[in-house]
C-alpha cells in the first residue's frame, strides 16, 4: 500500500469501500459509501489524515478507501450496453456466435419499425422475439408489460417466463461501457436505499426534480424514468464528475436502478433559479453590489469551464441557481460538451445563442461569452425576458444587422459596456471569461457600478 502515498495529494476526494469503526480516539470512523477528503499523510504510509463531509478530522486506513475520479468515457457510457440499434437479423446471429445459452442482445426490429427484437442464443441456435410497443408499454407475450427496455431485460434475467432460456449474459455493443460499472469504479455510485425522496420542486420534460435526503444531507435529485432520456443524462452526469468549482452546482453521485430509473443527485440550492430570484425580489431588495456579485460568481464558473476546455451552450439566468447563502452557481450541464463540437440546433434558445452558433452550429467559449452578455442583461433588468417587444422570428435578423438591446434602467455604463463587448458579431473579438473577470474585479474595486 505504501506506493499509494505519493499519488494522493491533499484535497483528494475518496470514497469508503467498507465500514470503519476506528480503534483509537485519533481515528475517523466512517461507513461504506461516505465521501472523505484527504488532508495529509501520516508517518505510516498505510494511514491518511482525512476529514468527513461535516468537517470532522482523523486518521483512516488507506486500503479502506478508493480515490474518486472523473468519469472519462462519457460518449461510450451506456445504460443499455446490450442494445445494438439498427442491425439485421443476420448481423445479430453473427454477434451471438459462437452459441452460448443465455447470451442475448436487443436490436431495432427491421420488419416492424418502432418495435424491438430480443435475440437470444439457446441450445446452439438464435431465437428472435418481437417486442411489441403497445399503448406506451413494451411486451413480448402481451401478458407482462414494461415501461422500458431495461425493465424488460431485467425481468427476463430473473425468469425465462416463456422464453427458451432466461437471459444470462449480455452481448455488449462494441465500444460501450456499462454506466453502472463505470460510476461504481470511479466512486460516484450512491446507494438507493439511503436516498429518501421528500417532495417535487419541479417537473421537466425528462422527469421530476425532487428535494431529497441522502444520509442526513438535503439534496436535489433529478429522477429520470425514460431510457432514451436517461441515456442523455448519463453523459451530463459523466461531465459533472470532471468539474469542481465553488460556482458550479456540485454533483454528489448517481444511482442507476436495475429497473431503468436514473437518479442524479446534486447539492441542494435553497433559493432556486437566478431568474426567479431576481423577479421575486426586484430592485427594492437587490442593490448594485448584489447584482455585481452574481455577475462575478457566474463569470468565475465560466472562466473555470473555459480553462478546462468545456463549452456550456445553454448559459442563461434560468440555468443559474442560488444557494442559501446567496452564492450563484451555474447548473444544467445537459448541453455541455468538450469545446468546439457541433449539435442539433432545433432546441436552441434563440435569444441567448450567438449568431454563429445558430447559423453554423459552431459552439465555443466565445459563443458562451455572447450568452453571458445576455445573462448580464437579465441580471440588471431583474429577470426580464431579453429582446422585449421584438417578435422571436425578428430577433436573429436584427441582431445580425448589428442591433443591441438598450442599457437596463439603473445599470451603470461600465457594466453595459461589458454586455456590448460580449455581443460583438465577430466572435474572435469578444473578450475571454478571464478578461471579463478582470474587468468585473476592476469595476468592483473602484466601485464603478454605483
Amino acid at each position: 500500500m505504501s506506493g499509494i502515498q505519493a499519488a494522493w495529494p491533499s484535497n483528494t476526494e475518496c470514497v469508503a469501500k467498507y465500514n470503519f469503526q476506528g480503534t483509537t480516539g485519533q481515528d475517523l470512523p466512517f461507513f461504506k459509501g461516505d465521501v472523505l477528503t484527504i488532508i495529509g499523510v501520516t508517518k505510516d504510509p498505510n494511514w491518511y489524515k482525512a476529514k468527513n463531509q461535516v468537517g470532522r478530522e482523523g486518521t483512516i486506513p488507506a486500503n479502506y478507501v478508493q480515490k474518486r475520479e472523473g468519469v472519462k468515457s462519457g460518449g461510450k457510457l451506456s445504460l443499455m450496453p446490450w442494445f445494438h440499434g439498427k442491425i439485421s437479423r443476420e448481423q445479430a446471429e453473427r454477434l451471438l456466435y459462437p452459441p452460448e445459452t443465455g447470451l442475448y442482445l436487443v436490436r431495432e426490429s427491421t420488419n416492424y419499425p418502432g418495435d424491438y427484437t430480443l435475440c437470444v442464443s439457446c441450445d446452439g441456435k438464435v431465437e428472435h422475439y418481437r417486442i411489441i410497443y403497445h399503448n406506451g408499454k413494451l411486451s413480448i407475450d402481451e401478458e407482462e408489460f414494461f415501461e422500458n427496455l431495461m425493465q424488460l431485460v431485467e425481468h427476463y434475467t430473473k425468469d425465462a417466463d416463456g422464453l427458451c432460456t432466461r437471459l444470462i449474459k449480455p452481448k455488449l455493443m462494441e465500444g460501450t461501457v456499462a454506466a453502472q460499472d463505470e460510476f461504481s469504479r470511479s466512486g460516484w455510485a450512491l446507494n438507493r436505499k439511503e436516498l429518501k425522496l421528500i417532495q417535487s420542486i419541479g417537473k421537466g420534460e425528462f422527469g421530476d426534480v425532487m428535494v431529497g435526503d441522502y444520509r442526513g444531507t438535503k439534496v436535489a435529485v433529478k429522477c429520470i424514468k425514460n431510457d432514451a432520456t436517461a441515456q442523455a443524462f448519463i453523459a451530463e452526469a459523466s461531465v459533472m464528475t470532471q468539474l469542481r468549482h465553488t460556482n458550479l452546482v456540485q454533483l454528489l453521485g448517481v444511482i442507476v436502478e436495475e429497473r431503468g430509473s436514473l437518479y442524479i443527485v446534486t447539492e441542494y440550492m435553497a433559493k432556486g433559479s437566478l431568474v426567479d430570484y431576481l423577479r421575486s425580489r426586484g430592485r427594492t431588495v437587490l442593490g448594485g453590489e448584489c447584482l455585481l456579485k452574481f455577475s462575478f460568481d457566474v463569470c468565475e464558473a465560466m472562466e473555470y469551464l473555459e480553462a478546462n476546455n468545456f463549452v456550456h451552450r445553454d448559459l442563461a439566468a434560468r440555468n443559474v441557481l442560488v444557494s442559501e447563502d446567496n452564492i450563484a452557481k451555474v447548473s444544467d450541464f445537459g448541453l455541455t460538451k468538450e469545446a468546439s463540437s457541433t449539435q442539433d440546433t432545433a432546441k436552441l434558445p434563440v435569444k441567448w445563442t450567438s449568431p454563429e452558433a445558430l447559423r453554423e452550429k459552431k459552439f465555443s467559449t466565445k459563443s458562451d461569452v455572447w450568452s453571458y452578455g445576455i445573462l448580464l442583461w437579465e441580471i440588471y433588468s431583474f429577470g426580464r425576458v431579453p429582446y422585449p417587444r421584438i417578435p422571436l422570428k425578428e430577433v436573429v435578423p436584427r441582431v445580425e444587422k448589428g442591433y443591441t438591446m438598450d442599457c437596463p434602467d439603473g445599470c451603470s455604463t461600465v457594466v453595459y459596456d461589458l454586455m456590448k463587448q460580449c455581443w460583438t458579431l465577430d466572435a474572435a473579438v469578444r473578450p475571454s471569461f478571464r478578461m471579463l473577470r478582470e474587468k468585473l474585479h476592476h469595476i468592483k474595486s473602484k466601485e464603478l457600478y454605483l
